[in-house]
């Protein structure tokens, strides 16, 4: 599995900004950020937009986290800006402007998961690390379990499920983006494409016949049509676009629902995304 896994990346990976030789670990650790839960093609523009402006940690923590917030645009769930902001800080002041390449270390930066710390490890640093994300997580409960769906995460039973696949050390790195891929292009959670999977003579879940799922199921996100997040995403963008402050009859026109209004707004303060200026103008974070 392992090995077939690894000659289908070889020839079928992408050509992603991040999978570059001579890409920074700075720019791992952004792309892992942007990333969260925001599609690859809206990320790529961005990325680069980011990092030409911000090439270092020392360069984004020089800078206001206002403007990091301004400069994540659409990308969505913008408290991973400050996240990020907070992260170049501490890089700066604790690890003298190196991104760290050990899992403890990168765990306690900002904002950094298991995940993330784990992503940066591997790919920036080469690491013998398990990373699991959604993808990952589908291909070994299809291939490996027999179970059409991954269910909900866990982080101690997916890191074992992935460890446990582990080629060795320097054959590593190549397995997880490896691994990743097929889940993001061909064992995707609808219409699998088992017909061009370099492991699907071995997989349990084809083998016996496609069983439906029966355990329990991930989490399914709410609708984002006239939700709070949207409220906030409208808050967000009016403050983005304006280089000064702006007042809550500006922000009373952009949501017209004024309890939906007041919610998103006392949230993004709660945040630290937005700052009460006066009192009743706001301004993206100093």
């Amino acid at each position: 599995m392992q090995q077939e896994i690894i000659n289908w990346f070889e020839s079928e990976g992408r050509d992603l900004p991040w999978r570059q030789p001579g890409f920074t670990p700075w720019g791992s650790l952004v792309s892992e950020f942007m990333l969260q839960q925001t599609p690859v093609a809206r990320v790529i523009p961005k990325l680069e937009e980011f990092l030409n402006r911000w090439p270092t940690p020392a360069a984004l923590a020089a800078s206001p986290s206002g403007d990091a917030v301004r400069a994540w645009s659409n990308l969505g769930y913008p408290r991973r800006a400050l996240w990020l902001h907070a992260c170049a800080v501490t890089i700066v002041e604790k690890f003298n402007g190196e991104v760290p390449s050990n899992v403890e270390d990168l765990l306690s930066l900002p904002g950094v998961g298991p995940y993330t710390a784990r992503a940066i490890a591997v790919f920036a640093y080469g690491g013998h690390e398990p990373v699991v994300d959604t993808n990952i997580r589908r291909v070994i409960a299809r291939h490996n379990q027999g179970n059409a769906d991954q269910g909900p995460p866990s982080t101690t039973r997916d890191l074992e499920a992935m460890t446990a696949l582990l080629p060795s050390p320097e054959h590593s790195p190549a397995f997880n983006a490896g691994i990743m891929e097929l889940g993001a292009l061909v064992c995707t959670a609808r219409n699998p494409r088992c017909e061009v999977c370099p492991i699907a003579r071995t997989c349990a879940w084809k083998n016996a016949g496609y069983p439906e799922h029966v355990g329990p199921k991930k989490t399914v996100q709410k609708k984002y049509e006239g939700s709070d997040r949207q409220a906030r995403g409208a808050v967000m963008k009016a403050l983005r676009n304006e280089r000064t402050t702006v007042t809550a009859a500006v922000l009373e026109s952009v949501w017209a629902d004024k309890a939906q209004l007041g919610r998103a707004i006392s949230g993004l303060l709660k945040d630290g995304l937005i700052e009460l200026v006066a009192d009743d103008s706001y301004q993206l974070p100093a």
